[in-house]
């Protein structure tokens, strides 16, 4: 996109000058003839004789008048054309320049001459994008490597305690019923726990290592929503929340289903982990002007607008602490934006009034 403004600006400058060097060009003969009209029109005003040297002179230059109309043409052009032709190099050089210099870690703005304003304009947008990415590029990578930090720190206390529990169980043969199967529970919960980190590191090496590509097919999007909500059971139970859909009975849609039933585990999910116990989450589904609109509303803590802004972000979590055992590696909302835009969808969250809600609209395909 840049390389095509750029060529356009250098265009509009060459034809500006070329049309600039044609004017000089004429206007070099005509400033000749004006002279030679106001000399005769002055030596017109005396009284001359044929000896005189003047008028001798006068004489000669009205012989060679087009001789002179020719060389101050020729002279003209050649002193106007090497000024014009000179300058676009000029311009081309500077914007040479500039653009070697987008990669250094310079915070000035770049300075061209007026007639390139929308060449500077344009760098100027091109680098302050790039300083941006950049940055976010180093903070996601500063969230990754602190995450990675604390999921290792994390694995080695359920690990501790599975291998400290069973050592019991195994060191006490005659320990009583009751506390073998408390110990069991204890080291069962551990180790769940301890999948759960380990499946967190899984996460992170497939969003870094995998790229997503679309296998489209036609799937009842009404028994897959009803299906996903079924296997949240357990979680739904276990916080007293209630689970209610609201759309068309057996209603078809074409997409990538595997990735589709990623983007709506992660929605649930996240809506579980941040609802208000005894809470209702909604899931609304509409279509309206070849859209599908999907809408999955929970109760729950108002999100701040600064968070809500950064919440599709790669390894952003909302909960940063890691002892809560709400969110993941901060992967999971990021992935689903990736997907609904593959799709080419997109994907909003909101959330006001102890409300989130978070919005999908995509194509009919």
């Amino acid at each position: 996109e840049w390389g095509i403004k750029l060529n356009k600006e250098v265009k509009k400058i060459y034809h500006k000058h070329i049309l600039k060097l044609i004017v000089a060009i004429l206007i070099c003969p005509c400033i000749v003839l004006l002279a030679y009209g106001l000399g005769k029109i002055i030596l017109g005003q005396f009284i001359w004789y044929e000896d005189d040297f003047i008028y001798v002179l006068g004489k000669w230059i009205e012989s060679k008048m087009v001789m002179f109309t020719t060389l101050a043409t020729i002279f003209g052009g050649f002193c106007v054309g090497v000024f014009f032709v000179r300058k676009p190099f000029v311009y081309l050089s500077e914007v040479l320049q500039a653009t070697g210099g987008l990669y250094q870690n310079r915070e000035e703005l770049i300075k061209f001459p007026p007639v390139l304003k929308d060449a500077e304009n344009q760098l100027n947008h091109i680098r302050i994008t790039m300083e941006r990415n950049v940055r976010a590029a180093k903070e996601a990578e500063q969230r990754k490597n602190d995450l990675i930090v604390y999921l290792a720190h994390d694995l080695k206390t359920p690990l501790t305690s599975v291998i400290g529990y069973l050592t019991l169980l195994e060191d006490e043969p005659q320990i009583s019923e009751e506390l073998r199967q408390k110990y069991l529970q204890i080291a069962l919960t551990k180790s769940e726990h301890l999948e759960d980190l380990i499946n967190e590191f899984f996460e992170i090496t497939r969003f870094n290592l995998s790229n997503l590509t679309l296998e489209v097919s036609s799937v009842n999007l009404t028994r897959m929503l009803e299906q996903i909500t079924y296997e949240f059971k357990p979680l739904l139970t276990e916080k007293q929340l209630s689970f209610r859909l609201q759309m068309p009975k057996d209603y078809m849609m074409k997409c990538d289903v595997g990735k589709m039933q990623r983007v709506f585990d992660n929605l649930f999910r996240n809506a579980v982990n941040y609802s208000f116990s005894g809470g209702e989450i909604v899931v609304t589904v509409t279509e309206k002007e070849n859209r599908i609109h999907i809408a999955c509303e929970n109760q729950g803590n108002t999100i701040p607008k600064e968070k809500l802004a950064r919440i599709f972000e790669q390894f952003y979590r909302l909960d940063t602490a890691r002892g809560t055992g709400t969110g993941g590696a901060g992967l999971g909302l990021a992935i689903a934006k990736e997907i609904v835009e593959l799709h080419h969808g997109t994907i909003q969250a909101y959330s006001e009034d102890e409300r989130i809600r978070f919005e999908i609209e995509l194509p009919v395909l």
